[in-house]
């Protein structure tokens, strides 16, 4: 009987520690998906397209965010970056703190040349809380440098020199847009 009493305490305090970590990876991962779980409170989620770049595999959007509780009047800012294909459909926050080094992080890997490293082959990667992931990749020095989107544990989308300056210049419109909007 009370090698029964125990094994049955081992079992509630497992599921009690399954369920805790299960609620920390559902946690919200940015600021502003943060706020807009208030409750208690009127939110308003305003969204505005910025624009799409095509991939061989998939559609990637970028828009820009807004979300105001009306009580308060307080704002967040951020952008959503929306990935659509056949198999996978996806969207990712980005704060609104986090589109400077973003915007300086796509600068970078878009000029990354082979001396990044003194190694033949290198991943450069930037990733943000919510786990958007640009990454360029490089093999044995050879060929062109390979430039790739990663939503979360998803599969790396592969992007063209072309679609990688298109995504690069949508974050930039986002952001140029989201001061614009901050500063009326």
């Amino acid at each position: 009987m009370h090698k029964f009493c125990v094994v049955l305490i081992a079992i509630c305090c497992s599921l009690a520690f399954v369920s805790r970590a299960q609620d920390a990876t559902n946690a919200p991962k940015t600021e502003i998906e943060s706020f807009e779980l208030q409750t208690g409170t009127v939110i308003v989620k305003g969204l505005g397209e910025i624009g799409s770049v095509t991939t061989s595999t998939s559609v990637v959007s970028v828009r820009c965010k807004e979300s105001i509780d009306e009580n308060s009047g307080i704002k967040e800012y951020g952008i959503g970056v929306a990935l659509t294909s056949n198999q996978l459909h996806g969207f990712l926050v980005v704060d609104y703190d986090e589109l400077d080094s973003l915007i300086r992080g796509l600068d970078f890997l878009g000029k990354i040349t082979y001396d990044a490293t003194a190694l033949p082959s290198f991943d450069a990667t930037f990733t943000t809380k919510s786990g958007l992931l640009i990454a360029a990749h490089s093999e044995q020095r050879q060929g062109a440098i390979q430039t790739f989107l990663q939503f979360a544990d998803t599969p790396r989308i592969p992007l063209t020199s072309v679609q990688f300056s298109q995504f690069q210049n949508l974050i930039g419109q986002a952001k140029t847009s989201l001061d614009a909007l901050k500063n009326k």
